[in-house]
């Protein structure tokens, strides 16, 4: 049995100064749905092309790798999330077990995370929009996308989950029709217009499994680990979920099937059908493949469907970042005009403030022509800052063990290995950040988080009385 948790506790985190709460409005079917979409991230369709050229077929094993890790990870962080219901964000999780100062940096440090993927969803928009129309401005895509998205998250938690559950459905069986789709042309051993037949030996006849060496592997992760960005966002719907101790163990433990099938899947039959060295590292491969084949109608349908991911994955960051700036307002972390509830419930300025900053892609754009440079560069501060979450994470969970193996022991939702997991998902965390340091690219969103990281933790050991003061008074 699991031990005694308090019942829906009244929290900073979860009401705000009027004594309106945050909404228990998501259902099972929503949070199984937003499991999946946050495994199917833009980093998938957009990126992954980038993630072929430099890794070739073993890209599979890189997605492979990392995902088992991020598993364990996810484990670790459940197991957290259902030992005390009072936890309602991440901040909060780090806030008890480390203390104030770290649910600041994390609190933060976690908004900036999801801000800055919004903006790379947005640049993915804007070329996924190109596709059909290469003269567009990127400022009216983004401004259309952005306004859409506030004003479904502004009216309530169970609109964000509607609209979600339907994004997630779409990128399902688009995946689930490629890979289809792909397996056929191998089986009739279809040709493009170069001649080249679609066959499973693509995966090691064009310079085999691993073409580029080891330092094409090692540089196919940095793309690789923002794809699962979002992976983790199942666990800031805790607050508002009906049955969290049901729906969480649920969607972690569907983690390993997703990695299997929409990742190694979909990009080892990709890759059957174009040879990896024919896949253009600017575009989306999921459309490459089909633009290849002579479908273009379905190659047009398939660029909608990816750019309803970018746009299920802003979604998602603007959900998490409203709730985590709302969390951090009640903390006292952050301006308390941030810390209201709509009558239904929403934190709608914290939402405001989330959506006005991810218009700053517009800018980011305007410096340059590439989509795909504006999009690694990005990506690479996002990772960064993602794995310096997870990596606080698993960190509370070793201290966690170390203080309250009662409640460890008590737990119904074991990491597996429990500790000697953790420790496997710091490693990793370590190794990948010396593979962001050798290219120049990922190098600089590397240097651009770790400045950010300092900061945000000088602030926070600055005020660090005061956190305390207000910890203790509470």
């Amino acid at each position: 049995m699991s031990p005694a948790r308090p019942a829906d506790v009244a929290t900073p985190s979860s009401t705000d100064d009027s004594g309106r709460a945050l909404r228990r409005n998501l259902q099972n079917r929503h949070i199984q749905l937003i499991a999946i979409g946050g495994a199917i991230g833009t980093g998938l369709f957009m990126g992954s092309g980038k993630t072929i050229a430099l890794a070739g077929p073993s890209v599979l094993l890189v997605y492979a790798l990392t995902g088992s890790v991020l598993f364990l990870f996810m484990r670790a962080m459940g197991e957290l999330l259902l030992s005390d219901r009072r936890y309602a964000t991440f901040a909060d999780i780090a806030r008890d077990i480390l203390g104030p100062w770290a649910g600041f940096v994390t609190g933060w440090t976690y908004w900036l995370c999801w801000v800055v993927t919004g903006v790379a969803d947005m640049v993915a928009i804007t070329g996924y929009v190109r596709y059909w129309w290469p003269a567009t401005p990127a400022w009216i895509p983004i401004l259309v996308v952005v306004v859409l998205l506030f004003s479904l998250n502004a009216l309530t938690v169970r609109a964000f989950g509607e609209t979600e559950f339907w994004f997630a459905l779409v990128k399902i069986v688009a995946i689930v029709a490629l890979i289809a789709v792909g397996l056929a042309l191998v089986a009739i051993g279809f040709a493009d217009g170069a001649g080249e037949r679609a066959a499973v030996s693509n995966l090691w006849s064009h310079g085999g499994f691993f073409p580029t060496g080891l330092s094409g592997f090692l540089g196919g992760f940095q793309i690789a680990v923002f794809a699962f960005v979002g992976i983790e966002l199942v666990g800031t719907t805790v607050a508002e979920t009906e049955d969290p101790a049901r729906t969480l163990p649920k969607a972690v433990n569907s983690v390993p099937v997703r990695v299997m099938l929409f990742y190694v899947g979909a990009l080892a039959v990709i890759m059957m059908v174009t040879p990896w060295d024919e896949v253009d590292p600017g575009t989306s491969p999921f459309v490459t493949m089909f633009s290849l084949t002579g479908l273009g109608a379905a190659a047009s349908v398939l660029n909608l469907v990816v750019l309803t991911s970018a746009a299920s994955s802003a979604n998602s960051g603007i959900y998490s970042t409203s709730r985590m700036v709302f969390g951090l307002a009640g903390q006292g972390d952050a301006s308390r005009v941030f810390h209201r509830l709509s009558p239904r419930g929403v934190p709608r300025n914290a939402l405001f403030l989330s959506c006005v900053l991810m218009l700053s892609a517009i800018a980011i754009l305007a410096q340059g022509d590439s989509v795909i440079d504006a999009f690694t560069l990005v990506t690479s501060m996002s990772t960064t800052l993602f794995m310096a979450v997870w990596t606080i994470i698993t960190v509370c969970y070793l201290v966690w063990v170390r203080r309250r193996p009662e409640r460890h022991r008590a737990s119904s939702f074991r990491a597996p290995g429990g500790a000697a997991s953790a420790w496997v998902v710091l490693a990793f965390m370590a190794a990948l950040s010396v593979v962001l340091c050798l290219e120049a690219t990922t190098r600089a969103g590397l240097i651009a988080a770790a400045v950010w990281l300092s900061a945000v933790t000088v602030v926070a050991v600055v005020h660090r009385h005061r956190m305390l003061v207000r910890a203790q008074s509470a």
